[in-house]
């Protein structure tokens, strides 16, 4: 691979781009309109972990139950982690990364 090296000169403003921020846009924002963004924000990464649990599970090929047996995680948790109203804790989050990864081996250690 080829390694180019670009220097920038930034004495010479005209020369260089505005760039994609649009600072009157920026300028604008309001605290409510952050607290909305921060909010929606949550809402996408609780549904995408819930997503990325549900996908773990049916390419194990497994039923929820037979998930939560594997897993020895209660039921109720697996349905709440694929229903977004509880999203996976650290421990939670790596096992499903492993089972998403190596699941023969993780599901041999379990």
């Amino acid at each position: 691979m080829k390694t180019v090296r670009v220097k920038i000169d930034s004495s010479h403003s005209a020369l260089m781009l505005a760039g994609r921020v649009d600072m009157a846009r920026v300028d604008a924002t309001t605290e409510a309109d952050i607290a909305q963004h921060i909010a929606e924000d949550e809402a996408q990464s609780v549904r995408d972990a819930a997503l990325f649990a549900q996908r773990v599970r049916k390419r194990l090929g497994l039923s929820q139950a037979e998930f939560s047996a594997r897993i020895h995680v209660s039921l109720d948790t697996i349905r709440n982690w694929e229903q977004g109203k509880r999203s996976p804790s650290g421990a939670a989050k790596a096992l499903l990364r492993i089972l998403d990864k190596m699941p023969e081996a993780a599901l041999a250690a379990l």
